[in-house]
């Protein structure tokens, strides 16, 4: 390390085992670097910085930064980026100095990002509002920047491609997943390493990270000539995946829900029967006795061990729903409760959410175990491990993990670490972490459905899904951006509810239009996931501008069962163009296999925008409908009813066969092309074509 100071009496910096420190007005800053072209920075007030309860970093590689100390701006240069610090005069303001951290290109000297204030007087570029002796409301205010663009931030459902002009909550609810990295067009990635609840704005004058509860300032900054280059520092520095396992690249089949060990069985045998590919079945939630018990019903599932003994010979795998919610009903709560293991309330009744159970007693309140205390974690494995990894299920579907809370009111829950705001958007990460835990010492290769997720999770083996969505096209149009960041965040392994989660009735001609596209934009996303709460038979389907009903209370149903939503559900039409559909599937399988395989390698998303891998695409940011898949197929979903046409844009530098004709395009050219049910827009690069020959039978025959 090279450090060279020019003057040092009264200055408010100093070095520390090769960190650069700041102490100014009661505040302490600290900027170490943290990976290559990479720094960390953590700031609050005192004469020390601390570490969040929950950290998404891996410890430092070694680094050797240089750092040069002048008299009102000291600098610390870890390859490509360099942070600085630079104490500024504020006039009219509380202090009349302030130190402002900034970072730009090391090359260049560009700035990259720098902090600043909203209003001359205040608040802070760095404002801590005193909640108690270690814990503050604290706001971070960035420049916003014209033509900037982000990406990443998790999984949202506002369906925009791109983040800026976008203010949202950094609260894990249902299908709105939080994952605080975002990638910058400017050339940065910024990773906000707090769990606390707040919000995160990019808006056109000023860009602000806020946490309600913390206790303390902690970022994670990089910089990087190209995307790819930001998101594989990011696994770099929060984690690589495991590979996925052969099984889970085909079509997984599930519904809600399948209420009893038959009933599973018959509709796994007659995938077989029918000779259609089916990779996974998925029994949902309610086969449990009550919420917090954790084990079959066995009245309804006599012999889990058979169960996946069977399938497994039909070479099915087999995943179970597990939700962390505890009733007061249940046989553990007794003893979680004495021995401090679940979640409870500051005030009030020690209870979350309502919800209904398998219970004698209809609906109750309840809460989730303590993610947050080691002991809790391993409290619930090791009855998962007894009641289900034992009969031989190592897959898991970890439903409500966010946790999911009504009213929303995280500052109302005592963790075993502290108040829920400080670190509620980390439950699902340290959730996920004892799962794989377990799973590892038991030896098994199990995978993990899951419906939130925080940064870091990847390394967990975590598919992330978006959610209990709704079936129209609104909902559907969002699931193409909700998968594009979600992968620009980390989370390459991603599916959706193919047809969306609520309100889809088989009966209606409307419905079944809308599954058939979404289910081609299941078979080429990265997990293909047939669900869906779907009306029950009998129901009539509703007319033009009609609400759709399911004909009783939907808690009864939830107990019971949805309609049918198997692939011949739908009539012989859909069913044909469904089949059709599953032997793309099928021929996919070991292009998605390289791609996963690069993915638990590098980090580069298996669903990537066209930006990640075309530069000449950089100026498309805001085209929410086209995506790679891989490398070399480029996918339009079809995302209005009755379309018969569509024009695609395809990138610069390479040429392009038409899936399913074969019809050559030059890049940069747009292309008009039939998308009739079952084909929606899919396009080949021209130098991979043998390799999807036998997925697109007439690719070899356009000119």
């Amino acid at each position: 390390m090279d450090q060279i100071v020019t003057h040092t009496v009264n200055s408010p910096f100093a070095t520390e085992d090769g960190a650069l420190i700041c102490r100014l007005h009661g505040e302490t800053i600290r900027i170490e670097a943290w990976g290559p072209n990479a720094v960390r920075v953590r700031a609050r007030p005192g004469q020390g910085v601390a570490e969040p309860h929950v950290s998404a970093l891996s410890p430092a590689e070694g680094g050797t930064p240089d750092v040069v100390i002048e008299d009102r701006v000291a600098r610390l240069r870890n390859g490509a980026i360099t942070a600085e610090i630079v104490i500024v005069d504020r006039y009219g303001a509380d202090l009349k100095t302030e130190a402002v951290i900034g970072f730009r290109d090391s090359e260049t000297g560009e700035e990259l990002l720098a902090e600043t204030r909203g209003h001359f007087a205040g608040p802070r570029t760095r404002n801590f509002k005193s909640i108690a002796s270690s814990s503050w409301k604290m706001e971070a205010t960035f420049k916003a920047y014209e033509g900037e663009h982000l990406h990443g931030l998790g999984q949202p459902q506002h369906g925009k491609a791109d983040l800026k002009g976008v203010s949202t909550t950094l609260l894990q609810q249902n299908a709105h997943a939080v994952i605080p990295f975002v990638v910058s067009s400017r050339g940065y990635g910024f990773l906000w390493n707090n769990p606390a609840v707040g919000r995160c704005e990019f808006a056109s004058n000023i860009t602000r990270w806020s946490a309600e509860a913390t206790n303390g300032l902690d970022y994670w900054i990089v910089a990087g000539d190209t995307p790819r280059d930001i998101v594989r520092a990011y696994h770099g520095v929060t984690g690589h995946s495991p590979d996925l396992p052969d099984w889970a690249l085909g079509f997984w089949q599930c519904k809600l829900r399948y209420r009893t060990q038959d009933e599973l069985l018959d509709v796994a045998r007659e995938y077989r029967r029918r000779g259609l590919p089916l990779s996974c079945i998925v029994i949902d939630f309610f086969h449990w006795t009550r919420q917090g018990e954790w084990k079959f019903d066995p009245d309804d599932w006599p012999d889990p061990a058979a169960l996946v003994t069977e399938l497994r010979d039909m070479e099915i795998e087999t995943m179970v729903s597990v939700w962390p919610t505890v009733s007061a009903s249940s046989e553990n709560y007794r003893a979680m409760t004495e021995q401090g293991l679940l979640l409870t309330t500051e005030r009030g009744v020690p209870v979350v959410i309502p919800f209904p159970d398998k219970d004698p007693f209809g609906p109750g309140f309840f809460t989730y175990y303590d993610a947050f205390n080691p002991e809790a974690r391993d409290f619930h494995w090791d009855v998962v491990q007894r009641n289900y990894v034992a009969h031989g299920f190592e897959h898991f579907w970890l439903d409500a993990c966010e946790p999911e809370m009504r009213p929303a009111h995280p500052e109302n829950v005592r963790t075993a670490l502290g108040n829920g705001a400080e670190m509620i958007c980390a439950y699902p990460l340290l959730h996920e972490q004892r799962y794989r835990q377990g799973l590892d010492a038991a030896g098994r290769d199990g995978v993990l459905l899951c419906r939130s997720a925080w940064a870091g999770s990847q390394k967990h083996g975590v598919i992330l899904w978006s959610g209990d969505v709704w079936s129209d096209w609104d909902w559907f149009r969002a699931q193409i951006p909700a998968g594009l960041h979600a992968g620009m965040s980390g989370l390459g392994w991603w599916t959706t509810d193919i047809g969306g989660f609520y309100d889809g009735h088989g009966g209606s001609d409307a419905f079944r239009e809308l599954l058939v596209r979404w289910f081609e934009f299941g078979v080429f996303s990265p997990i293909c996931r047939l669900h869906g709460f779907r009306v029950p038979e009998g129901v009539p389907a509703p007319g033009p501008g009609e609400k759709v009903t399911y004909g009783q209370d939907t808690f009864n149903i939830f107990t019971r069962s949805g309609g049918p939503n198997e692939v011949w559900s739908y009539g012989p039409e859909v069913e044909a163009v469904l089949t059709e559909l599953l032997r793309v599937r099928e021929a996919l399988r070991p292009y998605l296999k390289d791609c996963f395989a690069r993915y638990a390698q590098t980090g580069d998303p298996v669903m990537a925008p066209l930006f990640y891998h075309f530069d000449a695409a950089g100026d498309r940011h805001g085209d929410a409908g086209t995506y790679m898949l891989g490398p070399d197929l480029l996918v339009a979903p079809v995302l209005s009813p009755d379309q018969e046409t569509m024009r695609v844009a395809l990138p610069e530098g390479t040429r392009w066969r038409h899936a399913w004709t074969g019809a050559q395009f030059e890049g940069g050219a747009e292309a008009d092309v039939a998308c009739p049910w079952g084909k929606c827009p899919v396009f080949v690069r021209e130098s991979a074509v043998d390799a999807f020959t036998p997925v697109f039978p007439n690719i070899e025959n356009g000119s």
